[in-house]
C-alpha cells in the first residue's frame, strides 16, 4: 500500500491490516488472536507515523505472513535508520520505536537503494510465555 501524506494515511493503514489479517484467518485458516490484531495495529500506527513524520515523499506499507509470524514492513524515502533512545520515563513522546520493539518478535533496519525499510515480525496466535511480547519465558 502506497500512502500519500493525507492526514487518514495513518487511520488507513491500520484500517488495511486488519482486514488483511482477517483474510489471512479467513482465507488460509491461519490462528490470528485478537492480541495479533491489537499489536499489529499497534505497530503499524508507530511506523507510519514515523516514516510520516520524518520522511518526505511517499510511504509504503508491506504485510505479509511468514510461518507464524506477520511481517509489517514500512519504506520511506529518508536514508537515516531510526534508533532506539534510552529509556526515560520524564520524556514525553518519542517512545513509539521502543514499543515495537518491546511487542515485536523480531525487528530490524534497513537501508534501500532509496531510503530505508523498517521491519517489525509479530506473532500471530498468541504463545505460552510472557505476556507482552509473546517471547517464551525464561
Amino acid at each position: 500500500m502506497a500512502l500519500e501524506g493525507d492526514g487518514t494515511d495513518i487511520a488507513r493503514a491500520r484500517r488495511l491490516a486488519v482486514g488483511f489479517l482477517a483474510r489471512v484467518q479467513a482465507e488460509h485458516g491461519l490462528l490470528v488472536s485478537a492480541r495479533a490484531v491489537d499489536l499489529t495495529q499497534l505497530v503499524v500506527s508507530e511506523l507510519v507515523t514515523n516514516a510520516r513524520k520524518y520522511a518526505a515523499g511517499p510511504v509504503l506499507l508491506d504485510l505479509c505472513v511468514t510461518g507464524d509470524l506477520v511481517e509489517v514492513a514500512v519504506r520511506d524515502s529518508d536514508p537515516v535508520l531510526p534508533v532506539a533512545r534510552a529509556a526515560d520515563a520524564g520524556r514525553v513522546g518519542q517512545h513509539g520505536l521502543e514499543i515495537v520493539m518491546a511487542v515485536a518478535r523480531d525487528f530490524e533496519t534497513q537501508n534501500e537503494p532509496v531510503g530505508k525499510r523498517v521491519t517489525a515480525r509479530l506473532a500471530l496466535a498468541d504463545v505460552p510465555g510472557d505476556a507482552l511480547t509473546g517471547r517464551p519465558a525464561l
